[in-house]
Parts: C-alpha cells; sequence; structure tokens
C-alpha cells in the first residue's frame, strides 16, 4: 500500500518535472493527429525516449490536469487497491478532472480495469507506453472499442531539420542518416545514450517484463542483429548462432524486440501465410544512431544506413513490408493507403556495376504486382526513365521524405 500523501508528493514532483521548460521543443508529425475523447482511450506507443514525454508536456502545458507516470521508483508497491487512493488524489488537487495523462501505466497488473472506469464516466485519458503488446493484450480484453493506437518514432528528417534549424539538402540529409533521430541524443551528443536506451529496452521493456535470466544472450540477439540490419536471417541459424537449445526461443525474443520498438523483422513476399512464416527474414533498426553505436562493424555501411531509414520511414505509415525475391530482388514492396502495391528499390549510387541488378529487381516486382511505376531511392542520384513501358523514378531519399505525407 501507498499513502495518499506519498502519492501526492509524486504527483507534484512528477508535473512539476514535465512542465520545465526545456529548450528546443519541436512541434511532432503526430500532434496533429492527437484528438482526446470522451470515453476513450488515447494509446501512444513507442521506443524509449522517443520523445513520448515531451510530447505529453506539449498536450498539458497549458492545462490544470493530472500527469502520472508509473515508473517512477518511489511507487514500488503500487497495487491495484491503490488506484482507488490516487484517484482520491486526483480529485483533491484537480477537483474532478477531464483528462487524465499516464506513463507506462501497463506496468501496474489491473490497470485496464482502472482506465476503463474512467471511460466508463466518459473521461478522456492519454497514456503513452514503451511496449506495444502489454498495452494491446489487456486493451483488447478490457477496453474492445474504447481506444485508439498512435505510434511515435524518433524525429523523422523534418523533425530533425526543425531541432537543428537547417534546410533540407545533401548535406543535412548525412547527418541525419548517421546520427539518427532520438532527441535526447541530438540535442547533447553523447553516444552513451543511445547505448543506454540499447541497455534499458534489454533490461526493463524485456528482461523485468518477461522474467527473462539469460540477459547476456539477449543483449547478444540483439546486438548481432544490430550488426546484421538489412541481411536475411532465419531463426534456426540465429539459434545455432547464439548456442541456444530451442528456436522457440529465439522467436520469443525477437517477437520482444518488435513490442519493444527496438528491431523489426520483414518476410519475403508471397500470397503463402505459411511460407512468409518459413522462409528467411530480413532485419531492421528503430534509428540509425542505434546502430552506429550499438554495433560490432567498425566501418558503417552508408548503403546498409540508408535502407534502413528507407525501411523505418515506411513503417510509421503501413505495417506490412515485405522484400520481393524471384530471380532478382527488389527492397520493400507494400500496399499503400489506398491497398496498392508499391514497390521501392534502395540504392546508394546507381553505377554500371549495378544497374543491371538494381533495376531488374524492381522491374521483376513491378510485374509481379502489375504495376506501371517503381521507385529507386538514392543517396544523391536523381533521374525518370522508361523500361518496357514501365516508368522509374530515381529520387535522392531525402527528398522523398520531405514530400511523404
Amino acid at each position: 500500500m501507498i499513502t495518499k500523501d506519498v502519492l501526492r508528493e509524486i504527483l507534484k514532483s512528477q508535473r512539476e518535472e514535465i512542465l520545465k521548460r526545456t529548450a528546443n521543443i519541436v512541434e511532432r508529425e503526430k500532434e496533429k493527429e492527437i484528438k482526446l475523447i470522451s470515453g476513450i482511450a488515447l494509446i501512444i506507443s513507442g521506443i524509449r525516449r522517443c520523445g513520448k514525454s515531451t510530447l505529453q508536456k506539449e498536450l498539458i502545458k497549458n492545462k490544470k490536469v493530472p500527469y502520472f507516470n508509473f515508473e517512477d521508483t518511489r511507487l514500488v508497491g503500487f497495487e491495484v487497491k491503490d488506484f482507488n487512493r490516487l484517484l482520491e488524489v486526483f480529485k483533491e488537487e484537480y477537483k474532478d478532472p477531464e483528462e487524465y495523462f499516464f506513463d507506462e501505466i501497463q506496468n501496474i497488473s489491473g490497470w485496464e480495469i482502472f482506465v476503463r472506469s474512467l471511460l466508463d464516466r466518459k473521461k478522456k485519458v492519454l497514456i503513452t507506453g514503451s511496449n506495444a503488446s502489454l498495452l494491446s493484450k489487456e486493451l483488447g480484453t478490457r477496453l474492445t472499442g474504447r481506444h485508439i493506437n498512435l505510434e511515435l518514432f524518433p524525429f523523422s528528417f523534418k523533425e530533425f531539420l526543425d531541432l537543428e534549424k537547417k534546410k533540407a539538402s545533401t548535406k543535412s540529409f548525412k547527418e541525419y542518416l548517421e546520427e539518427g533521430g532520438f532527441p535526447e541524443y541530438l540535442i547533447l551528443k553523447k553516444s552513451e545514450l543511445l547505448q543506454e536506451v540499447l541497455l534499458d529496452v534489454i533490461v526493463r521493456d524485456i528482461a523485468s517484463r518477461y522474467k527473462i535470466k539469460n540477459v547476456k544472450t539477449l543483449k547478444e540477439m540483439a546486438i548481432f542483429l544490430i550488426t546484421n540490419i538489412s541481411k536475411e536471417f532465419s531463426y534456426n541459424n540465429l539459434r545455432k548462432i547464439l548456442n541456444l537449445g530451442s528456436t522457440n526461443s529465439v522467436i520469443a525474443f525477437m517477437s520482444y524486440f518488435e513490442e519493444a520498438y527496438l528491431l523489426f523483422a520483414i518476410p519475403k513476399f508471397s500470397y503463402s501465410l505459411k511460407k512468409q512464416l518459413v522462409n528467411q527474414k530480413k532485419i531492421y533498426a528503430i534509428d540509425n544512431g542505434i546502430i552506429k553505436y550499438n554495433s560490432k562493424s567498425f566501418s558503417p555501411d552508408k548503403g546498409k544506413f540508408l535502407e534502413n531509414l528507407v525501411f523505418i520511414s515506411l513503417r510509421k505509415d503501413f505495417k506490412e513490408i515485405f522484400y520481393f525475391r524471384e530471380k532478382y530482388e527488389c527492397d520493400f514492396v507494400f500496399r499503400d493507403k489506398k491497398r496498392k502495391m508499391q514497390a521501392v528499390q534502395v540504392c546508394w549510387k546507381i553505377s554500371d556495376e549495378n544497374q543491371d541488378r538494381e533495376v531488374n529487381g524492381l522491374v521483376e516486382a513491378m510485374d509481379k504486382f502489375k504495376l506501371k511505376q517503381g521507385l529507386i531511392l538514392t543517396n544523391e542520384q536523381e533521374d525518370e526513365f522508361e523500361i518496357n513501358k514501365k516508368k522509374i523514378i530515381v529520387k535522392p531519399v531525402w527528398k522523398w521524405m520531405q514530400e511523404k505525407k
């Protein structure tokens, strides 16, 4: 049990902390999508330190509403029955507020019952958390039809430019490509922050929550995958490399990485779900800064960084993304918002040595899905040409990212 006096002290100190004026506040692109609705919980999930708390600060800075972070170490021992005391403190401090803001509430078993009680009273609730699965499991049972999900990622190129007060160009894009978009790192420029992010995800978001004792192997798997971004892998080969007794453990670890927004595995395209499951997958990471400062590779492959960045940009809008391979390979195929298939090839630079491979891979995917237009994204090159009456657009990634809506 935690007393009301302690809860009140925590409430006040947390609000003071989140409302401290911070330099370089960047308006997030997701802000325009945020609208609190009576009786509906808005869930914002994303990897640690991607800016969820700062976003909450922007949403509550001119409002007298309760904010409560359940990852506070002073809340050790918080139980379901303590929610009633917390609610009493809210009422005493804010009378009968219409809006409630919670961070990492899923850390408390039974949280969804408390949130449901607020929604039944037509309150507006915003919840942020760093694990999509722990939120969604309870939401699916207790809050069916009573919640809206949004995902927050590290800064986009546009947000990066806003922070750095720079214009879009090849030069500014090079910096973003190599440093990534974690807000705190971009402000302080301390690489250890990105190493801490990885460790926090592994220890706090995965090992602690899923009762995993073999943290060393979990970390080794994460670093191995980060070092091999954009490469194919199979669960069985990972099992052998990591000397794990069961392929199921590898599958479980991979699902935890995805739920914590650290790593993403995309399948080879097939109309057969069974083949999607058994075929090798390709791996991508949440942010190039995470790759740069946690990889075992001593010479970062800019082409892989470019491909990873394109994947993350696509993943912000689409969850079903595949790679395509028959005779040749195309990096990404996916359905757009109109449910139409699209094909995208990523190449640092088109040259005489790789032109046939890159173009043929894209054209093969276009033939497969009967597409009239395909896209090759590069570092700097820009062009447009036709092959077999198919239009191929070549465009720098930074321009493509600027045009995305």
